[in-house]
């Protein structure tokens, strides 16, 4: 048999199949066998590169992750803003339309799947937290903008309750259940110096993904 001279060719096109599929249709609804004859590749091919659906996915996370993470990176580089503005940019830039309508649907609720639970907690303790909230908020302390003695401690606060407690993909979620948990985080950190990180424009539309998440079809057991 030939030998794939661009595999890199492949996992892009396994990749960029599986993602839209999973927008469509959902991780549970979206089988491995649907990504084999939307490809048009083998399953020798498919598992040559990815050992099942579950992996495929991680993939495609980090490759979403790997977009934000030069979004956030410019953020922490920007010398004009303070640590404050950053803070800000960054809660403004973590919510882009398309890649959180997407996130909303394709993730099941993570609840019902504590490896991707797993995995947001992760991101947020080895990853989020340490590499650009905290700096942003050493730099804050720095330059008299937020208040605390505890800059790892309130960067993981802050990141467990917007991307754990207040994201609707984790359960089933009212938008008026997000409205008052969006008042509530308000109030918790205007003691630190950083009054309404959520403004209206970031609570409505957290109420219109919590909304959209509603009206996914229910999770099913995918193959994979």
């Amino acid at each position: 048999m030939a030998r794939n001279k661009h595999p890199e060719v492949t996992i892009q096109r396994i990749l960029d199949t599986a993602e839209r599929l999973f927008i469509e249709k959902g991780y549970d609804h979206a089988s491995l066998q649907d990504i084999i004859d939307a490809t048009g590749l083998s399953k020798g091919a498919i598992y040559h590169h990815f050992a099942s659906k579950v992996d495929i996915f991680y993939a495609v996370f980090d490759r979403i992750g790997q977009h934000d993470t030069a979004v956030l990176s410019a953020i922490l580089n920007d010398n004009t803003l303070n640590g404050l503005d950053k803070l800000r940019a960054v809660f403004k830039a973590s919510l882009q339309p398309e890649r959180q309508d997407n996130m909303v649907r394709m993730l099941p609720y993570l609840l019902d799947n504590p490896k991707f639970l797993a995995m947001e907690l992760r991101n947020i303790f080895v990853e989020s937290a340490p590499q650009f909230i905290e700096p942003i908020i050493r730099q804050g302390i720095a330059d008299g903008s937020i208040q605390t003695d505890h800059p790892r401690e309130l960067a993981e606060a802050m990141l467990v309750l917007t991307d754990i407690w207040g994201n609707p993909t984790v359960r089933p979620t009212t938008p008026e259940e997000m409205k008052a948990r969006c008042a509530v985080f308000n109030q918790m950190f205007t003691s630190f110096g950083i009054p309404a990180l959520l403004d209206r424009e970031i609570i409505d539309y957290l109420m219109g993904l919590a909304e959209l998440a509603q009206h996914r079809p229910p999770d099913g057991a995918g193959n994979g």
